[in-house]
This record gives structure tokens, sequence and C-alpha cells, in this order.
């Protein structure tokens, strides 16, 4: 998601797969300055890849972490752009019910929204 809530880049995966499994492939394909996630993305290896590339991980701890890390929360209030932008693609019927059998046809579905959400 750019700063104003419109996609950058897709990836589909499995129905079974963590989203945190995508999130390297996919900030391979952007530069950005935050990486905003919620707590299903706090995990070290991914933390550290961020700080690596010079990133800013906006990732709330989990409860169990020994030590949280600082947050900025007034930053990751802007994560409901992410939220509300699958709320818009689930207005669209053959996306929320996923009619298509084939995975690049489902993507291609998506890519075709997401077009139609950049526009307007």
């Amino acid at each position: 998601m750019d700063a104003l809530g419109n996609p950058v880049a897709l990836s589909l995966t499995p129905g079974q797969a963590h989203d945190i499994t995508q999130a390297v492939p996919l900030l391979n394909k952007v530069e950005p300055r935050a990486f905003l996630a919620d707590k299903g993305h706090d995990a070290d290896a991914l933390v550290a890849t961020l700080e690596e590339r010079g990133i800013t991980p906006v990732i709330p701890s989990k409860t169990n972490r020994k030590k949280p890390r600082k947050t900025d929360f007034a930053l990751y209030r802007e994560r409901n752009l992410v939220e509300r932008f699958f709320g818009k693609i689930k207005q669209y019927r053959a996306i929320s019910t996923r009619y298509d059998k084939l995975a690049n046809t489902f993507l291609a579905a998506v890519a075709l929204v997401c077009v139609l959400l950049w526009i307007n």
C-alpha cells in the first residue's frame, strides 16, 4: 500500500499460508520508509530484515514478547488503510466468493479490481 491506501504490489498464497511468508518478497518490489503490520508480523527475523534495509517497523509487540519494542502508535493508526482496501475489494462479488478456480485467473481479477481502485 502507498500512503493513500492504493495497492503497489500483489502476491497470492494458498489459504493456509500465513501472510508473513510474503512480507520479504513483497518488500523486494517496493522501497517503503515504514512497514505497518499487526501483531501477527512480530517476528525477530522480519524486524531484523526491515531494520537492515532502513525500513521503520511499526508492528506492535506480541503480549508474550519478553522485551516489548517501542511502536509509533500515531503512525500505526494509518494501518486502517489496509483493512479498508480489503473491504473495498470484497465489494466485488467475484473476489469475495472466489469464483475463479485457477490462481492466475483469480490474481488477474484482483489486479483488475486494483486498477479500478487506482482510477477512482
